[in-house]
């Protein structure tokens, strides 16, 4: 695969991250690639996350990751309400449950008022039982962030890349980026000699051929440190954190109203639970630092520790069951705030140390590296597009295909259950199959539409699931 003639910008990585920076750029007149080693766009740490649209509550005052997750959360808020992505804004609350977590409550507060978060309020015992009944004996109080939500962290890189690819953006998917020549003369380790092409292009090296630019933004994520070195280096290194989740059936949903979220260390934000807009119950992650950025195993430690937790948080938690449990990697560096920069000189914009909150930050990234493109000579003429996409909607407290008689009436497709757990119709498997990013395996499918993820984890309805995806998946 050599593409013809030089595009303006190729975006290497299709995480929430790439995907909206490929959707803002998509907006000017301007011709994009997006790469991504992966079948799909949003399956690396995108994927396997908390699922929370965050405040930046917590985040350090005046630090480049507060102002951009600040500005994120409120353009995704906008975003998804017009593209449809489930949403739902629970709040949460940040409980104490010794007198030294206590002590830190009044902290918390006053770093969240210096985020925005000016409305932030000290909830008492007896109020924060009030509000959540269920919750295990021995909390000293807590501290109420009404602005948390939670959201579907699978629908908004599709929705992202749907976007922009519909405005002429070209994804690649399936395509590992090996290595970057540049006319600079100052190659990176990735460099593949000395070669002669047009002044102001870089060219990518993948493992499907060269892809030839003139300005190159690396999202890469866990190998963006990796992807840097191609271009000179240094700075930060990549040191892969696990955290590993389990989800509990939709029977456990009545157990809480809002997000619960302990009171953080230095090193991590510690085991949280809380709902999901799919109706279920998550409860996580752990925070273990490992060497192999694949090494997305659960772990029976991690499992139990997660349990004895919850359990103390949650008791009812112990009485119900377990639908699936997953292990996500954070692109985790030896810095605190996200490792942004744009090299005027090299055509190069570097886009790392993201963490845990690229999906609530994704737009304030995105407009922020785009801006600093454009100051640093990427020409931005904005032209007219059609928007956000209206994106299938997969949770749980709007109506449902399965739901709806007229659009049943409409087409009878809609009324035919397959996956019975999650309430999953053959019409919305067929829309899914047909879509301008059509899914390029069963959990692919899985994101776009929920079925196989209830209960029964396809024990059920994975052969009829099977079946229509050969079918209807494109040649």
């Amino acid at each position: 695969m050599t593409e013809v003639g030089v595009a303006d910008v190729v975006i290497i990585g299709a995480g929430v991250v790439g995907t909206a920076i490929a959707r803002t750029l998509a907006g000017y007149e301007l011709s994009c690639v997006l790469v991504e080693a992966a079948a799909d766009v949003g399956t690396g740490t995108t994927k396997a996350n908390t699922a929370i649209l965050h405040t930046g509550f917590d985040t350090v005052p005046g630090s480049l990751e507060s102002r951009l997750l600040r500005r994120g959360s409120g353009l995704l808020h906008d975003y998804a309400r017009r593209a449809g992505i489930p949403v739902e804004r629970t709040g949460a609350l940040v409980i104490a449950w010794s007198d030294e977590q206590e002590a830190a409550l009044p902290g918390i507060e006053d770093k969240a008022r210096r985020n925005g978060c000016t409305d932030v309020r000290r909830v008492a015992a007896a109020d924060l039982y009030r509000a959540e009944p269920q919750l295990g004996p021995g909390a000293r109080g807590a501290v109420e962030i009404p602005g948390e939500s939670i959201i579907c962290p699978w629908t908004t890189p599709l929705a992202y890349a749907t976007e922009a690819v519909r405005a002429g953006v070209r994804l690649r998917l399936r395509t590992r980026v090996t290595g970057v020549r540049t006319d600079a003369g100052d190659h990176g380790a990735g460099d593949h000699g000395a070669g002669e092409h047009p002044a102001g292009e870089h060219q990518v090296a993948t493992t499907r051929g060269v892809l030839r630019c003139r300005w190159l933004v690396n999202a890469a994520g866990l190998e963006s440190d990796h992807v840097d070195a191609m271009l000179g280096g240094g700075g930060f290194t990549i040191a892969p954190r696990r955290g590993e989740l389990i989800v509990f059936d939709k029977l456990a949903r009545p157990l809480l109203r809002s997000i619960l979220l302990p009171v953080p260390t230095a090193r991590t934000k510690g085991v949280l639970v809380a709902p999901t807009v799919y109706g279920n119950v998550l409860l996580g992650p752990t925070a273990e630092d490992v060497a192999d950025r694949a090494d997305t195993a659960t772990t029976p430690a991690g499992l139990a520790a997660l349990l004895g937790a919850g359990g103390q948080i949650l008791p009812g938690l112990a009485a119900e069951e377990v639908t699936a449990a997953y292990a996500g990697l954070r692109a985790a560096t030896e810095h605190r705030d996200y490792q942004i920069r744009v090299d005027e000189r090299r055509r190069y914009a570097c886009v790392a140390g993201i963490r845990s909150t690229g999906l609530s930050a994704s737009l304030g990234i995105a407009e922020h590296v785009v801006g600093q493109l454009g100051e640093a000579g990427l020409p931005l003429r904005e032209r007219e597009t059609a928007g956000p996409p209206e994106m299938p909607y997969i949770g749980q407290a709007g109506v449902r295909p399965y739901q709806d008689a007229v659009r049943i009436a409409a087409d009878p497709e809609y009324g035919v259950i397959v996956c019975h757990c999650e309430r999953v119709t053959r019409g919305e498997i067929r829309d899914a199959l047909d879509s301008p990013l059509p899914p390029a395996d069963l959990d692919g499918l899985r994101r776009r539409t929920r079925v196989l993820n209830g209960r029964c984890q396809g024990f059920y309805c994975a052969a009829a699931v099977s079946g229509l995806f050969a079918a209807g998946k494109p040649a």
